[in-house]
């Protein structure tokens, strides 16, 4: 009884952690949507990680006695480029181009993406089901492009989906170089090490001709920016840093599952958004994919199996 009290009360920190990142990301679609409408999306970008930059200094004393090893240079290097750099990159273009429930819904194929990922890799084991879950969701998300119409506030659905997709490729390399970093670092060490240096690469997007910048305040998407440099570039990179670090990025990953289905009811309590029928269809084709892919019919045999040799 004591080992498993024990167990759960380590694991459900970082689970319940991991609920709360997903709550918060499903969120910054939103967010985005609202703060680009008055602002160029390169003064959002540049404005959420500034934001985060500027209250990680205030607790960055606690990690003065950490030392980056040299040859983890490198892997800090290519994750912070991984995300949020280029991730926000294709995210903004996404945001730009179709609806936030449709951007929510494509991070539903996170998982599977990690899971090939760390077979090619890591050389984990994978097998067909996860295939099978992949093409499902694959198919689902190229069918709810397909049946998205341009509107007012998203122009172009297809292609930004695509970009968020692409996004999700970046979440996959981050994830699993992440998984790595956080068996030698404090999660939130490498958190504010992804805001400064996400402020360093968006800071030349500024001086673009093709940048606006601000001439006035609008208090909604300074908000917005404000709750992303906080809650979501901090906050929900923080949480899921610290739920990595204490479970497989596996299953970790598993939890973006959560992100389309806040996304969506926040999309419509909040922008409005609404799906068609095949829209809903292939939404439901995308996690039904997740779910062949998450489920594992041999679990349960193995268990069995191992109850049955522990007896002896």
């Amino acid at each position: 009884m004591v080992c498993k009290n024990q167990m759960k009360k380590t694991v459900l920190p970082p689970v319940i952690a991991l609920i709360i990142a997903m709550i918060l990301w499903a969120s910054s679609f939103i967010a985005l949507k609202l703060a680009i409408q008055d602002y160029d999306p390169m003064v959002v970008i540049f404005g959420r990680m500034i934001v985060a930059s500027f209250f990680f200094l205030f607790i960055v004393r606690r990690f003065e006695k950490t030392e980056l090893k040299r040859s983890d240079l490198k892997w800090i290097a290519v994750m912070a480029l991984l995300e949020p750099c280029l991730y926000f990159l294709f995210e903004m273009q996404a945001i730009q181009n179709t609806t936030a429930s449709q951007a929510g819904m494509i991070t539903a194929i996170l998982p599977l993406l990690v899971a090939i990922g760390a077979r090619i890799f890591l050389k984990e084991y994978l097998n067909r089901q996860t295939l099978v879950g992949f093409a499902v969701s694959i198919t689902g998300t190229v069918w709810l492009s397909l049946s998205s119409s341009p509107s007012q506030f998203a122009p172009d659905p297809p292609l930004g989906n695509f970009y968020e997709f692409l996004a999700m490729v970046c979440a996959t390399g981050y994830t699993l170089i992440l998984k790595r970093l956080t068996a030698f670092y404090p999660p939130l060490l490498l958190t504010g090490i992804q805001a400064i240096a996400g402020s360093i690469f968006y800071l030349p997007f500024l001086f673009f001709p093709s940048t606006r910048l601000p001439d006035e305040l609008h208090p909604i998407p300074v908000f917005a920016i404000l709750y992303l440099g906080i809650f979501i570039t901090l906050g929900a990179y923080g949480l899921y840093n610290f739920g990595v670090s204490k479970i497989s990025a596996g299953k970790a990953s598993a939890f973006v599952n959560l992100i389309p289905v806040f996304a969506v009811v926040l999309g419509w309590l909040i922008l409005n958004e609404a799906f068609t029928f095949p829209q809903y269809f292939a939404s439901g084709l995308i996690l039904f994919g997740v779910l062949i892919s998450q489920a594992n019919p041999g679990l349960k045999k193995n268990k069995i199996r191992s109850r049955k040799l522990s007896i002896f």
